[in-house]
């Protein structure tokens, strides 16, 4: 499979996940029999990894190819985290003391939540910056998207603006990669 192909289908299922989380009363029916959303946004984020082979070969494209595999790391590392926490089920009492525990280990808690996710949206923001010249456009709904999630979600509590953010961020990369000419990569 070419690597666009698999860029497209991981852009696919990590909006898919952000739909599902951006309704929280939904949020809870994808959660049976599995934690479908976090299974989505674990597998759509292992595949933006082939991001870095899309994209133009310079210093540049280094640095975010590093940022992006770390983001991607870091996203395994909270999916799991999600998924422990899933496994309490209806236990608020140990999940409470799970969200204590990782609050209370910055080993974890900065890596794997606070800092090392967001990784994976500036990775791919900085590829995007190979294009602000060129197409400006596309790199800028990338660039400009990839902090309103973290703001949307983090800061503004809003998912409904959470989920346009990340569909905005995604069409960029989109529009990126399925230009007519694929010489321009």
């Amino acid at each position: 499979m070419k690597p666009k192909t698999i860029c497209l289908i991981g852009l696919f299922f990590f909006v898919l996940s952000y739909i599902m989380f951006s309704n929280s009363a939904a949020f809870e029916y994808f959660k049976k029999p599995v934690d479908f959303a976090h299974w989505f946004n674990l597998i759509g984020a292992c595949l933006l990894l082939s991001f870095n082979n899309v994209f133009p070969k310079n210093r540049l494209n280094s640095v975010a190819s590093f940022i992006t595999a770390l983001g991607v790391v870091a996203h395994i590392g909270l999916c799991t985290i999600d998924f422990i926490m899933w496994s309490y089920g209806d236990n608020e009492v140990a999940k409470a003391a799970l969200s204590e525990h990782i609050s209370n280990t910055p080993s974890i808690l900065f890596p794997f939540v606070i800092v090392g996710p967001s990784l994976l949206f500036v990775g791919l923001a900085v590829h995007a910056a190979n294009f602000i010249k060129t197409h400006t456009i596309k790199a800028l709904m990338v660039i400009l998207g990839a902090p309103l999630v973290g703001v949307s979600f983090f800061i503004l509590k809003n998912g409904i603006l959470m989920l346009l953010s990340c569909a905005i961020f995604s069409l960029g990369l989109t529009l990126l990669i399925c230009k007519n000419d694929s010489s321009d990569l």
